[in-house]
């Protein structure tokens, strides 16, 4: 080691940062390169998630330009929810078979209770069900498990899709990636932000975990860096984990290929590829909006009506109008005793109404949705049991997010698990994502019962082992079916020959009247 990195080392083990760089934006970094582009689609979709758009500018009846509040639907809202609403709920059940639950020293005696047990201290359920929300509008949700060293707990990180950028990417997915957090504080009166960059990456075998703080006094901006100390006096600056198969974050998008940008790994929210037909529905309903405020009376009024007001520099008067209205017009007219012009029309809703539906069709094609999903008539979207009794797209669309969603599942607790051994929190076997089962909760969706009795009969003919119908059904692991089939065999041997003769009887014959 020469005497320039022996310098870096010394003041690394300090916390204190060297350089002493400023950025103006994420991409200064010299490890990051996101495509400008993306990060503003990004950012776009989250003021359209907000429903924050620029004022409607307009000439009033002096001629006077004026601004007033975009009414909009916020399509983009009710998209996100619907689907993040169909496609998890807090009744998802969540099981991981251990190959061995002998010789555990820890408190948890399994991989299954500790996840359960980590899961509901994170409150993870609801917590997920709610940034499935936004991960849908804005494209992509990030969540990576770190351990409490004063609480001995797994706890969870999540970065939302403009906090989350990746660094290296291949096949399989996002490996190196960092993940952006802001704090604002108030000093001196003045609002300061500071940004914590913290970096995932790979050196060989080992993963390396790098924190960098940033101070700035204007928000678009991340700053000059600082010592960690400053901020986080006992966050280091640098962890090396050993162990690890996969990264700790996890990240998860809406199903689908980014055909925006098709080199970026970023996903695309669910109305990236609507917008012209956002901006109609929206156009339409501010439209129909300002028609029924300015729909109470549209009035030509002779000049003669009007007052006037004296100007100062000796010009001709002026005639004096409500300054926020539009709703007369001044005009010559040559009998006097037609002072006054109503030319109110009646306002427009059928032809409103009308558009706007049309337009909602064409939302529901490029979304994927089955027609009649969104309808502007009260009505707001289809129940869940509408959506699975037609049997309609809405429902293949949503187990295509279900397929993304349960890898994101799989692969945290996988990342809880190795984090958690590294720790020395648990001692078991690691899981693979065979033997981790997720089940959605699809009784809204799919008839049990009807499952059951379709697999049932598949059994009697000896095409399907009963295993195999336990893991179906109930979407468990094989460990946990073959589990499952083992204590119902040992159920059967306790009970009496006569009453397993009584049950067969009424399996091939049924109850007698």
């Amino acid at each position: 080691m020469n005497i320039i990195d022996m310098v870096k080392s010394w003041f690394k083990r300090g916390g204190y940062a060297l350089t002493g760089q400023t950025l103006q934006t994420i991409n200064d970094h010299e490890k990051i390169n996101i495509d400008p582009a993306e990060l503003a689609r990004i950012e776009r979709n989250f003021n359209e998630y907000k429903g924050s758009y620029p004022k409607v500018e307009y000439f009033n009846s002096y001629g006077e330009k004026r601004k007033r509040d975009y009414m909009t639907l916020n399509m983009v809202k009710l998209t996100s929810e619907l689907l993040s609403g169909l496609v998890f709920n807090e009744q998802c059940d969540v099981t991981v078979s251990d190959e061995s639950d002998e010789n555990k020293t820890n408190t948890y005696k399994s991989a299954d209770d500790f996840i359960g047990r980590t899961f509901e201290h994170n409150d993870f359920k609801k917590n997920f069900m709610r940034y499935l929300d936004p991960m849908f509008a804005a494209g992509g949700l990030t969540v990576r498990p770190y351990a409490n060293a004063e609480t001995g707990e797994i706890e969870y990180s999540w970065a939302l899709a403009n906090a989350f950028y990746p660094l290296r990417t291949s096949t399989n997915g996002i490996s190196e990636g960092v993940m952006k957090s802001v704090t604002t504080k108030i000093i001196g009166g003045e609002e300061i932000y500071y940004t914590l960059l913290e970096f995932h990456e790979w050196e060989k075998d080992i993963y390396i975990i790098t924190n960098e703080l940033y101070k700035s006094e204007n928000r678009g901006e991340i700053g000059k860096r600082i010592p960690l100390a400053d901020l986080y006096p006992d966050l280091q600056e640098e962890t090396k984990i050993v162990g690890l198969t996969r990264p700790l974050f996890n990240y998860v998008k809406p199903a689908g290929f980014n055909n925006i940008n098709p080199h970026s790994p970023l996903g695309l929210g669910l109305t990236d590829n609507c917008k012209p037909t956002l901006k109609q529905i929206n156009d339409t309903w501010d439209q129909f909006n300002w028609e029924v405020q300015m729909g109470q009376r549209t009035v030509f009024v002779s000049d003669y009506m009007l007052n006037t007001m004296e100007t100062e520099d000796g010009r001709p008067p002026i005639q004096v109008f409500d300054p926020d209205t539009n709703v007369y017009k001044s005009m010559q007219m040559a009998n006097d005793t037609d002072l006054i012009k109503d030319v109110t029309i009646d306002i427009r809703t059928e032809q409103y109404t009308e558009a706007i539906n049309q337009s909602l069709k064409t939302l529901e094609m490029q979304l994927q949705l089955s027609v009649g999903t969104f309808s502007f008539d009260g009505r707001s979207v289809k129940t869940a049991t509408e959506i699975v009794s037609e049997n309609s797209l809405t429902y293949r669309t949503r187990n295509n997010h279900v397929n993304e969603v349960e890898k994101f599942i799989k692969g945290l607790i996988v990342s809880t698990l190795e984090l958690a051994k590294a720790f020395n929190l648990f001692d078991g076997e690691i899981p693979t994502f065979d033997n981790i089962g997720v089940d959605f909760d699809d009784g809204v969706f799919q008839d049990k019962g009807q499952q059951l009795r379709h697999y049932g009969q598949a059994k009697t003919f000896g095409i399907i082992p009963t295993v195999e119908v336990i893991k179906r059904v109930f979407d468990v692991p094989q460990k946990t079916a073959e589990d499952w089939l083992k204590q119902i065999q040992e159920e059967q041997l306790m009970l009496e020959p006569s009453e397993l003769q009584t049950r067969a009887a009424k399996t091939m014959f049924g109850d007698e009247e």
